[in-house]
């Protein structure tokens, strides 16, 4: 392929790229100098780093909630039996160890189940 061709579909390739980003919609300003600059909208993420964090503290006290109903010894042996499973019991297992936060939490859980 010549040189010339390359570089055209390079540019052609530049085009579609810039056109499938201007689908998705588009905001223009006008900058201090008077140029309009339209540039594609930037596509957010659903999930805000607000709702991961929630889902992770709603996680945790799952979990606190477990041990503190179950007992922290029924809990570990219960962990210690998803690690001899399968390898999606054992990454079971690793999510569902006791971590600090959540024994802390069962703790404080613990005398008002009781």
């Amino acid at each position: 392929m010549s040189v010339q061709h390359q570089e055209f579909r390079g540019r052609v390739a530049k085009l579609q790229t810039k056109h499938a980003a201007f689908s998705q919609g588009y905001s223009a300003r006008v900058q201090s100098d008077g140029l309009i600059v339209v540039e594609p909208r930037r596509v957010r993420s659903r999930v805000s780093g607000r709702v991961f964090v929630m889902i992770l503290g709603a996680f945790l006290l799952f979990k606190a909630f477990l041990m503190a109903a179950l007992g922290f010894d029924s809990y570990d042996e219960r962990v210690a039996r998803l690690e001899a499973g399968t390898s999606v019991e054992k990454l079971g297992a690793i999510v569902m160890q006791a971590d600090p936060a959540s024994t802390w939490a069962a703790e404080q859980i613990g005398p008002i189940l009781r």
